[in-house]
């Protein structure tokens, strides 16, 4: 066999090394009253007559009986002593109400706020209705008493002669003798008194840093309306060079935004420049900034159209035709052959650059970091070779067949057999390789490893998931649910994708152990599936590549016809591996191919990237 097995009855007399089973058996509104209060409260103002609140109109406090005919239902209960739990609502009581005049509700005689002694006066419990109260209050014009203007100017003279503490707590005894009503009145007073434009203020202190620190908090939609507050905002802004400071942090924190920068070139425009050079002023990013959403958005649409630029890589094996793994990056692709070698290509030429000789059978998996490739064969050995040079510089020789499938990351990996067995290694060196701990368990095939510093998680020919401690190798859980072998996964953070023979992709939950989904779709067997934190991409032995919308696929009530947002045919064999990131697919067949699908530079009419900043240097030249 050259390809991984997925069952127990895998020793086939045909010989051929694709698998034809991956299984062990085979088989209010609210009318805008503004947050009006529930109850109504009579102002306690002090009458002339003395008489606190009272129900009759002169304040005395008597209750005459042919008054209390006239007066409303919510006066009616006030007078018979009923609580705030038996008044009608604002919403049961009409506006004359509560905004009354005549004798709808009465109050003691006082100082209302037209001047008028004896005007009746209500307070709310929202400033709102004071201001409905003034539209319907008496307009005489407020006449101030002849005592009070006599005896302002000495306590003004008193009030400036203390300290400020002793202003301060002069004024708090004086609020708190005050009612609702005024209340409101001194605090509409005091609020444009209370609001400081600190932006426009502080370059005037020689803080412009201060102002500018501040704004760089904001996002992009925030940044354009703070620009029209006014011309010391937009100076801030500007001076600041906000637009430029957004657009750093975005590629900071996002790698779509990263991977853009450097394939637009744009990159070269931020951060410190190089020595002697210098960087375009504030209004070249204020413009870069829309077209690099308007690619952003070119670039997610595609993806959904399915709207590509296709490349393709024919690899031309002599004997038996086949990619069985592949891994790129931006400058090179390395993959492995079903012909006993691994091939590496030039991104930008797609020629090849160097072909590795030395497995004596099918280069099933591999991986690769800056300085070594490490592979997996149907020869039951790993292999490690030096990346710049090619050369091979270790063989390990522990599986007793062949070896399906391999993972490493920070001195750690794990590699997984057809004997059913998972090899746990310390990487010291690429010299020194050292076997910590065999993991058995699965009763199948093991085909596919993942793990992190929490987690090792493998998935077999028995249709099961196991999931182990990294650290302790321990078993942790089984995960059960597909119906036939399991042929791929990927695991990150708390969520496993993974691809059966049964036809079926599976979202799960590592730490309950819970199918979140089952995508349906494929109709032969998913050999290989990727996810990143907004798609899954899965390849299948139906020569299909399918784009699923992740966020859909982890929300239980999205429909299932809404999952899949693009099925991509180009390969005319079985797809056998893929990556991708958010630009493109880069996927592997029996066909003997290797495709690049790219969803980045497919949609330019004029042949000029819509993030192109040589674009606003022809603008700035005119």
């Amino acid at each position: 066999m050259d390809d991984m097995d997925t069952g127990s009855n895998s020793g086939s007399a045909s010989g051929d090394p694709i698998p034809r089973d991956f299984d062990e058996d085979e088989d209010d509104e609210v009318d805008d009253v503004d947050e009006v209060a529930q109850d109504v409260i009579l102002s306690p103002l002090r009458g002339n007559g003395g008489g606190g609140v009272g129900v009759g109109g002169n304040g005395s406090g008597s209750h005459n009986p042919e008054d209390r005919g006239h007066h409303s239902g919510l006066s009616r209960m006030m007078m018979l002593g009923g609580t705030s739990d038996d008044l009608p609502t604002p919403m049961q009581m009409s506006p004359s109400t509560y905004l009354m005049g005549g004798d709808s509700m009465s109050v003691s005689k006082g100082r209302s706020k037209s001047g008028t002694p004896g005007s009746p006066v209500v307070s709310l419990v929202s400033g709102a209705t004071d201001t409905a109260w003034a539209n319907v209050a008496p307009t005489t014009k407020y006449e101030p008493s002849p005592k009070y203007l006599k005896e302002k100017c000495v306590c003004l003279n008193h009030f400036h002669s203390w300290t400020e503490q002793d202003q301060i707590d002069f004024v708090e005894d004086l609020l708190q003798g005050m009612c609702h009503h005024q209340h409101g009145t001194v605090n509409a007073f005091l609020k444009p008194m209370l609001q400081r434009d600190f932006i426009s203020l502080l370059p005037k202190k020689g803080l412009d840093h201060v102002a500018e620190n501040i704004l760089s908090y904001l996002d992009a939609q925030s940044l354009c309306a703070a620009e029209l507050v006014c011309t010391s905002w937009l100076r801030v802004i500007s001076e600041g060079m906000l637009w430029k400071k957004l657009i750093e942090r975005k590629v900071h924190t996002d790698s779509l935004w990263r991977g853009l920068a450097e394939r637009r070139t744009w990159i070269k425009y931020l951060f410190i420049p190089k020595p002697g050079e210098s960087h375009p002023d504030h209004s070249f990013y204020r413009r870069l900034y829309p077209s690099i959403i308007k690619d952003i958005e070119t670039i997610e649409n595609n993806w959904r159209c399915g709207k590509h630029n296709l490349q393709r890589i024919n690899c031309r094996s002599e004997n038996s035709k086949g990619v069985y793994c592949l891994q790129y990056d931006d400058n090179k692709i390395v993959s492995g052959l079903r012909d006993n070698t691994i091939k590496m290509w030039d991104r930008n030429s797609l020629s090849c650059l160097r072909v590795l000789n030395g497995h004596t059978g099918s280069v099933l998996c591999l991986q690769y970091d800056d300085k070594v490739i490490i592979s997996g064969s149907s020869d039951s050995t790993v292999r490690v070779w030096d990346v710049a040079s090619g050369e091979m510089v270790n063989t390990l020789i522990h599986h007793c067949e062949a070896v399906l499938h391999l993972r490493f990351y920070n001195g750690m990996m794990v590699t997984c057999s057809k004997d059913r067995s998972i090899a746990v290694w310390d990487m010291v060196s690429s010299t020194e390789i050292n076997l910590r701990r065999v993991l058995v368990g699965h009763r199948a095939a093991v085909n596919v490893v993942d793990f992190d510093e929490k987690y090792i998680v493998s998935a077999s020919g028995d249709r099961t998931i196991k999931v182990w401690n990294t650290s302790s190798c321990e078993f942790v859980r089984t995960l059960n649910g597909h119906k036939r072998g399991i042929a791929c996964l990927q695991y990150l953070d708390r969520l496993i994708v993974s691809g059966s023979s049964d036809n079926t992709i599976r979202l799960w939950d590592i730490e309950s152990g819970a199918c979140l989904r089952v995508l349906e779709g494929h109709e032969e067997l998913v050999r290989c599936i990727r996810f990143d934190s907004k798609r899954i991409v899965s390849g299948a032995y139906d020569g299909k590549i399918k784009v699923w919308d992740l966020a859909a696929a982890l929300n239980p009530r999205a429909p299932s016809g809404t999952l899949c947002i693009r099925t991509l045919m180009e390969h005319s064999g079985r797809v056998f591996r893929l990556q991708f990131d958010e630009f493109q697919i880069v996927s592997s067949s029996h066909d003997d191919t290797i495709l690049i699908w790219d969803f980045l530079n497919c949609s330019s009419v004029d042949g000029r990237s819509p993030s192109n900043p040589n674009s606003f240097h022809e603008r700035r030249a005119h």
